[in-house]
């Protein structure tokens, strides 16, 4: 009964039906109870079951069935436990304060705007958590809608008790807030917290996409803010191709890079920043350091459609996944050192990847999606993973020049 309650609790249900009504109490919650062979089979553990929930004490009442009828005789046994209302099925499970509090909250946003209703009903598990803090995010909420291009930093920003820390700690929040002021109100049917729960927001979902890839630079660019422009850092490989006064290692904006026309006819992108700087030297080729989710920023570089391009990531899933990405902006991306050999070599360096991408990917070869599926059904161990950064730089470097020329 209680592990039933307490479901209703975690999906934000039973808040949900507090903040809003509607019409699901009284409600029935089924008890899985003996069966008539189970009667037959052990009478006696059946009849202490049904007294104690006979004696049990709490705010329900029990509905039964008879059961038995044909085999012992009928009995009437407990069926379902009845709650009158959403306040007695939350105080069965020990949460009546923490509901009180949301309720309070839940007030507070609605004197703010009515429009924050809808937000409450869909988080109230997050409004619970925020505490007075959603009533200070709400503030914020409502001086974006009434500044849609502030113009400046976030840092930039003196809203009265409101520390910018704040908001860049509270994006996600923010932004659902701002989506509540100006979106139409979602039925209820629709509301669930186990579907607008928090969940991680991969940096590098929107490659491909005309906005930066941070979180931080997709609020500031939904909200007007300024922000930093994304850089792209580079190393010529061809010491005879040095950039400006003889500069092989260089840092440039985004929009900078994509103008570029260099002379090379390969380019290596990786991950790992020690990597990208022990790449040895290689006539016409260049090495772009990503970091992670970092290769959004090459979308609009048209001019390494014309070059041999290589990825070395992880050997992980996220590294599958970002080369995924990387092939919706550059088709003809070859992966190098992201295969089983490689993997199977260095199982003395393996690791942990602490969350695995369960996303489906359309972009790799026959044998990367199979060594991709691998890694997430985890063949080779739990969550097994390979940093770029562990394999034998002998290894690596065998395999490099026969790629990469």
């Amino acid at each position: 009964m209680r592990a039933q309650s307490l479901k209703a609790w975690n999906s934000g249900a039973l808040l949900r039906e507090l903040l809003e009504p509607g019409g699901l109490y009284p409600r029935r919650r089924t008890l899985k109870r003996p069966t008539a062979a189970g009667l037959l089979s052990d009478y006696a553990a059946a009849r202490a079951w049904a007294a104690e929930l006979n004696a049990a004490t709490g705010p329900f009442s029990l509905e039964t069935a008879e059961v038995g009828r044909t085999t012992v005789g009928p009995n009437r046994l407990p069926a379902a436990a009845v709650f009158a209302s959403a306040d007695d099925e939350i105080a069965f499970v020990g949460k009546a304060k923490d509901a009180a509090k949301c309720v309070e909250l839940a007030a507070g946003l609605a004197a703010l705007d009515t429009a924050f209703t809808a937000w409450a009903l869909r988080r109230p598990l997050k409004l619970l958590e925020l505490g007075t803090n959603a009533l200070t995010a709400a503030r914020v909420a409502l001086w974006l809608r009434g500044n849609p291009e502030p113009g400046v930093y976030v840092r930039q920003l003196s809203l009265p008790g409101v520390h910018t820390k704040f908001i860049e700690n509270h994006r996600r929040v923010l932004d659902e807030m701002s989506d509540s002021l100006s979106l139409p109100e979602v039925p209820k049917d629709d509301f669930s917290d186990e579907n607008v729960a928090e969940q991680p927001v991969e940096p590098g979902s929107l490659l491909g996409q005309p906005v930066a890839n941070t979180p931080a630079a997709r609020f500031a660019t939904k909200h007007g803010f300024l922000h930093p422009p994304e850089l792209v850092r580079f190393r010529m490989l061809d010491p005879d191709l040095p950039l400006l006064g003889g500069v092989r290692d260089l840092t440039v904006t985004a929009e900078a890079f994509c103008t570029l026309n260099l002379p090379v006819k390969a380019v290596l992108m990786t991950e790992n920043l020690v990597n990208f700087l022990a790449l040895p030297e290689r006539l016409e080729a260049m090495a772009v350091y990503g970091g992670g989710y970092g290769f959004s920023s090459l979308r609009d570089a048209l001019w390494l459609r014309d070059c041999h391009i290589l990825y070395w990531g992880d050997l992980d899933t996220h590294g599958f996944r970002i080369l995924d990405q990387l092939r919706a902006v550059h088709p003809h991306v070859v992966s190098v050192l992201m295969d089983e050999e490689t993997l199977l070599e260095h199982r003395d360096a393996w690791g942990q990847e602490p969350s695995q991408s369960k996303a489906l990917l359309t972009r790799l070869t026959p044998e990367e999606h199979k060594l991709y599926e691998a890694l997430g059904s985890n063949v080779y161990g739990a969550n097994v993973r390979l940093e770029q950064e562990l394999i034998s730089w002998n290894w690596a470097l065998e395999r490099l020049r026969s790629r990469v020329g």
